[in-house]
């Protein structure tokens, strides 16, 4: 490995291949130790309202809270679970957790149901962190290993079936520091455990290294961002564009603007009053964004570049409005952004490039490589060891098919032309991707076909007018029953979370099937929008994110 200055982090020209960073550099700990030293009084994160967090404070932060922790129980290699927006206090769990090393396991507080009891019964935590707001729904789908939660709100400890729940301010409160762990937390060692959306089946626990989300979002895959740069932290953290971006912005040097989640309209204010100067946006953030009325204040921030995912055909309004440079890329939660452009493409609706010190095929259903033009699966590796996802937890099936021949299977299909540019075309699992949000089409089915009415069912995605896809239901009634569209809405808004409740029903007395009885679900894509398709939203019926 090249030699490290005491204040520089490698940029993408130091990209070495035969190793991993050292623990300073990637791993949580003791980059912190090393930042808050070399630059105690560097803001860290600066939050809406006015609340700042150097390195230094940061770093008292965290030991006090792993303290506490660790007096809850929690020892190096447990897992941690999260239930909470993005916020300071989940930040400083994560961050503790790891100080401990631990893990941390951050869960959508909008699960319900049995996505909920799945996800919590994978984690294998014995200890949660939950907001107060979804602590009923969580105890009630929690496996008998989460014997102590901590809530977010205040009051005293008190016992619900086999589960102690403690107030927040067992967290909060003075703490002596915890002693070192057992062994010295390496790059390889397991980080987090963040959860896919699921695409073919119930979601995915995806096991990440220290390593892996410092190659991730860290300076040799967005090799356009600098230590001085200020990245806006709005998505969630249970995503890696909140997890990931808060943890190697820590490592790394650099700093976040944090605010709770996007708000078209309060955006450029907030990046102004956070001195923001980079942001990652999806291409329904883009959109929004666009339609809101000219100002005269459209070029007064500071903000100097974004990303914008999907691509779509934003970038050129969007740099010729706003005045910054834009960017897209390629990722997922398992991988470590294999494919980012330069600044300002040309193209519409590219992904990028490969980029330094990752591999990348286009191939057929059995690994061949595909010509330029012709659709395949992206797989890839990396040259550097653990830069990579290291498997799926407690579910070996998954990484034995996704990790086959040595390469990691997006299960994205991509055609890549003459001049050396990927195009995403479709996924090739059955997901449905919603403003951000990779949905699970399996999900959506298992509990509409809890409804006693429901025979079949078949979700699939639809165009959305603003951007990616909209929700559709395909339905077949049981024998001697009638489907009421407004009664599924009514049944799905108990059961899922808000963003995949349907937006489109359809009633049909047969969904189409193999030979096999499997149903056809591109022959239901291909008919598409027809006209006895009931629009939720045309009825008037709006469903609103939760607030937390």
């Amino acid at each position: 490995m090249p030699e490290y200055s005491d204040d520089k982090v490698p940029l993408s020209t130091d990209y070495v291949p035969e190793g991993t960073y050292p623990p300073d550099i990637c791993v949580l700990r003791y980059a912190l130790e090393r930042n808050a030293r070399e630059r105690p009084d560097k803001v860290y994160a600066a939050f809406e309202g006015g609340e700042r967090w150097t390195f230094g404070e940061t770093l008292e932060n965290v030991i006090a809270m792993a303290g506490n922790l660790h007096a809850l129980g929690v020892r190096q290699g447990d897992h941690v679970v999260l239930v909470l927006p993005t916020s300071p206090l989940a930040l400083l769990v994560m961050f503790a957790t790891n100080w401990l090393g631990a893990v941390y396991v951050p869960v959508n507080p909008a699960l319900k149901g049995s996505s909920l009891e799945h996800v919590l019964d994978n984690a294998g935590a014995r200890l949660a962190v939950v907001h107060e707001s979804v602590l009923d729904r969580v105890l009630a789908a929690a496996p008998a290993s989460l014997t102590t939660v901590v809530r977010t709100a205040d009051g005293s400890t008190e016992t619900r079936g086999k589960a102690i729940i403690h107030p927040v301010d067992m967290l909060m409160r003075p703490s002596a520091p915890p002693p070192p762990p057992a062994t010295p937390i390496q790059p390889w060692d397991t980080q987090s455990i963040i959860y896919t959306s699921g695409t073919t089946g119930r979601s995915k626990g995806v096991l990440s290294s220290y390593m892996h989300a410092f190659s991730c979002v860290g300076p040799d895959a967005w090799n356009c961002l600098t230590v001085d740069d200020r990245q806006l932290l709005h998505m969630p953290i249970f995503h890696i564009g909140g997890a990931f971006i808060a943890t190697v912005s820590l490592c790394w040097g650099s700093s976040v603007g944090v605010v709770s989640h996007f708000r078209t309209e309060a955006f450029w204010d907030q990046i102004r009053e956070l001195g923001v100067t980079s942001a990652f946006l999806l291409g329904a953030m883009a959109t929004f964004l666009l339609k809101q009325p000219p100002g005269p204040r459209d070029r007064e921030h500071g903000l100097r570049m974004v990303f914008i995912v999907p691509l779509g055909q934003s970038g050129p309004p969007f740099r010729e409005r706003f005045g910054v440079d834009v960017f897209t890329l390629f990722n997922m939660t398992e991988i470590c952004t294999p494919l980012i452009s330069k600044a300002n493409p040309a193209k519409d609706s590219i992904c990028g490039r490969p980029r330094a010190g990752v591999e990348v095929r286009l191939v057929d259903a059995h690994d061949r490589s595909v010509r330029d033009g012709e659709v395949g699966q992206l797989i890839l590796r990396t040259e550097a060891p653990w830069a990579l996802n290291h498997g799926y937890n407690n579910n070996p099936q998954a990484t034995l098919e996704a990790w086959r021949n040595g390469w990691f299977h997006t299960g994205d299909a991509f055609i890549r032309d003459a001049d050396g540019d990927y195009r995403f075309v479709d996924r090739l699992k059955d997901a449905i991707r919603r403003r951000g949000e990779n949905i699970s089409s399996y999900e959506i089915e298992v509990e509409l076909l809890s409804h006693p009415a429901v025979r079949e069912a078949a979700a699939i995605p639809v165009p959305s007018e603003v951007s990616e896809d909209e929700v559709m239901v395909v339905l077949s009634p049981a024998a001697g029953s009638a489907i009421a569209p407004m009664e599924i809405i009514a049944h799905m808004q108990s059961r899922v979370a808000h963003h995949m409740i349907p937006r489109y029903v359809r009633i049909i007395d047969d969904l189409p099937k193999t030979p096999t009885a499997k149903v056809e679900k591109h022959v239901l894509r291909a008919q598409g929008l027809t006209h006895d398709t009931w629009d939720r939203e045309r009825a008037g019926i709006s469903i609103r994110r939760e607030k937390f």
